[in-house]
């Protein structure tokens, strides 16, 4: 049996619908990226942990608190990076909706640092059942 990679680890114990619980695993100095062109108004950068809450609130608010994060891989790179492929799920434009993303966490010193949350451009999401 293969031990899990530390900062997998931290990555498991993140809670995204509790930063408030989560806040001890987030560098004070935290970016979250977030490039989505089927959301522009939601694009850019967040910084500090309360603005990675605002991040959370506004997606949740956009998909009507539908919004989950299902993840299918990942992979660390090295000792900062983990690149993880997720499987998001909500409602967008009334409809339900599946998302392939990929997200690149740099955790340095036991804390994330840095987020890149990359969503593509093709607006041909599948419908979720």
């Amino acid at each position: 049996m293969s031990e899990v990679h530390p900062n997998i680890a931290l990555l498991q114990r993140l809670d995204l619908r509790d930063l408030a619980a989560s806040r001890h695993l987030f560098a004070k100095d935290v970016i979250w990226h977030y490039a989505n062109p089927n959301l522009p108004e939601l694009q850019g950068d967040y910084h500090g942990v309360d603005g990675v809450r605002t991040f959370f609130e506004a997606i949740s608010a956009t998909s009507g608190g539908s919004f989950e994060v299902h993840p299918v891989s990942a992979t660390p790179v090295g000792n900062e990076l983990v690149v993880v492929q997720s499987r998001n799920t909500l409602a967008f434009r009334g409809k339900p909706v599946a998302i392939d993303v990929v997200v690149v966490w740099r955790i340095v010193d036991g804390r994330i640092a840095e987020v890149w949350d990359i969503v593509p451009g093709d607006t041909r999401e599948r419908e979720h059942a």
